[in-house]
């Protein structure tokens, strides 16, 4: 009997010690951007190990092109993806690919600019003129499109757009190739000698357009259905992992520079330009107020021929998210 409880008790004692390493060995893939609005976030989601303090391993997979991610996801080479365009997986959801949105990463935060000394003035002075912004089909694209519509009576047909990344619209601009130019906070704050003068603000312009406070959005995580089904505590504490990251980039912002100049190899002055604009380019939600927004961009997407069937509710899962935030 004695040799027996010994046993037992060692058994015990080393299911115990077994349990954390079995949590920590729950692998998942992860799709990211390596470049524009999510390569910041990467960085300290990868360096700050938050998906592994949650008990995963993830196995991190990069892409050079931006739908690079939700590509990956429909041949279900990676499980999930963050800072994914939120336009793709509009595409995937209206044809019905085995995906779920488990939460808004990016805000879709621009300025409209053109060169100090420049005869624009407002939005309104755009008709005729040659605008730089995100290629056509992407959410910038299509919130842009749909701002300068609604809000100016400005049709695509109106004004000549030029598409490129960032980088190539600030050449665009200073060359005097084109007229105007909408770049994220990030890219102005790079180009300090490069002097603007401001025609609007994307977030500005969409309150305006929807009569909200809703802030338009522009990546989000996204989970194969696959996934959440065999993993659904994997799939809320990737959804907590991402959360603790967006707190930790506004509240730690000299560690998150240092990570991302060492992960993005930054010098020391741009990584901090980015991280001092966070709040600005980062958020982690997925509330009713969120969802609502979802909604509506998929309406004016459509409309605009950015996507062309309907968005299914079904795309958006809240679950996760509501699990993630609930207090123990």
């Amino acid at each position: 009997m004695r040799l027996t409880r010994g046993l037992t008790v060692s058994l015990l004692v080393a299911m115990v010690a077994y349990a954390p390493l079995a949590a920590a060995q729950e692998k998942i893939k992860v799709g990211y951007w390596t470049s524009g609005f999510s390569v910041g976030f990467g960085a300290v989601l990868e360096a700050g190990k938050f998906l592994e303090k949650q008990g995963l391993q993830p196995e991190y997979v990069k892409f050079s092109d931006v739908n690079g991610p939700t590509q990956a996801l429909l041949t279900h080479s990676i499980d999930a993806a963050f800072a994914a365009p939120l336009t793709g997986a509009f595409t995937l959801g209206s044809q019905n690919a085995p995906i779920e949105i488990v939460l808004a990463t990016q805000v879709a935060e621009a300025t409209f600019v053109a060169k100090a000394g420049s005869p624009l003035h407002s939005l309104a002075d755009l008709k005729g003129k040659k605008v730089g912004m995100s290629p056509a089909g992407s959410a910038t694209y299509a919130i842009v499109a749909a701002e300068l519509e609604r809000n100016y009576g400005l049709k695509p047909s109106d004004y000549t757009a030029v598409p490129g990344n960032e980088a190539q619209l600030v050449q665009f601009l200073q060359r005097g190739d084109i007229d105007a130019s909408s770049l994220r906070a990030v890219t102005i704050a790079s180009v300090p000698e490069l002097k603007l003068q401001v025609l609007g603000h994307a977030i500005a312009e969409w309150q305006k357009m929807t009569k909200s406070n809703a802030v338009p959005i522009l990546g989000v995580a996204i989970v194969h259905k696959d996934y959440v089904r065999r993993h659904a505590e994997g799939t809320v504490k990737f959804v907590r992992a991402l959360i603790d990251a967006t707190r930790f980039g506004a509240k730690e912002p000299a560690t998150a520079a240092a990570m991302l100049s060492k992960a993005a190899n930054l010098n020391a002055q741009k990584a901090d330009a980015y991280v001092k604009l966070w709040n600005q380019i980062y958020i982690a939600r997925m509330d009713p107020a969120t969802v609502a927004t979802f909604k509506t961009m998929a309406q004016i997407f459509r409309s605009a021929g950015t996507v062309e069937g309907a968005v299914p509710d079904s795309l958006f899962a809240t679950g996760p998210y509501e699990q993630a935030v609930r207090k123990p």
